[in-house]
């Protein structure tokens, strides 16, 4: 079965010290060339570069500017880069939950000025629950979007192409378990449909077993679930999925 629903928590505007999936934030300025004036990035866990998380303070030359601020999770072997305006990417084999907002700003005089800055998340999510136990030799399973991007763009939120990629879960759950899985991805519309390739593989990346799932629906902000037999091979004459959408409300968070 195909589900949709909203993200856990409140849809509420949350500061980001309190939403343990946001770790870092990076602000930056380009002029109106799309020069890069100033960028800094903030740490969560590192309490020492900054006051309090989420609140920068930087001085500008007097011009006009646009602002670009990207909120995300981070976890060790990550790598995320911010470009420009219209360029940003995980180049790292996972996305992560991601928020993002930009901005335009004119600074012509010495006054100080004091920006209060929305960011929505942009990313899709895709989890994927089995209903039919691990087995034994089931180590890995691979996820492969046909559509999906690692990159999109600050200014619309949107995907920077549609060339699909793959990522590799562990299953951390017992041989005998119901195995829980999920990963995040940017889209190139607001909502797009996919087909979603699930294998999972043995300790030797040798595929056990492959079921594709036709026109997925994603949407931005959204959790798109995928239950059924996962390690269980299907029998030609019998489908394993169905397909039932409904779109929620959005979530935000204000630094």
């Amino acid at each position: 079965s195909v589900s949709m629903e909203d993200f856990p928590g409140t849809r509420a505007a949350v500061d980001p010290s309190s939403y343990t999936s946001v770790k870092r934030i990076t602000l930056a300025f380009y002029d109106s060339n799309g020069t890069e004036i100033q960028k800094s990035t903030q740490i969560k866990s590192n309490a020492s570069t900054y006051t309090t998380f989420g609140q920068f303070s930087c001085s500008l030359p007097v011009g006009n500017y646009t602002l670009v601020a990207v909120a995300y999770d981070f976890f060790d072997g990550d790598d995320f880069a911010l470009t420009s305006p219209t360029v940003a990417a995980f180049s790292s084999e996972r996305v992560r939950e991601t928020f993002c907002a930009t901005q335009s700003v004119a600074i012509i005089d010495a006054a100080p000025q004091n920006l209060s800055i929305t960011l929505n998340r942009i990313n899709t999510k895709l989890t994927i629950n089995s209903t039919d136990a691990r087995p034994v030799g089931a180590i890995n399973v691979r996820t492969t979007y046909s559509a999906a991007s690692k990159g999109f763009n600050p200014t619309t939120g949107l995907a920077t192409d549609a060339n699909g990629f793959s990522v590799v879960n562990g299953l951390h759950q017992n041989v005998g378990a119901l195995a829980v899985l999920a990963n995040c991805a940017f889209i190139a519309t607001d909502q797009q449909t996919m087909d979603i390739t699930l294998e999972v593989l043995d300790g030797n990346n040798n595929v056990l077993c492959t079921k594709v799932v036709p026109n997925v629906p994603l949407r931005r902000n959204r959790v798109t679930v995928l239950e059924g037999q996962l390690f269980t091979p299907s029998s030609p004459s019998t489908a394993s999925f169905t397909i039932e959408t409904q779109w929620l409300d959005d979530y935000t968070v204000t630094f």
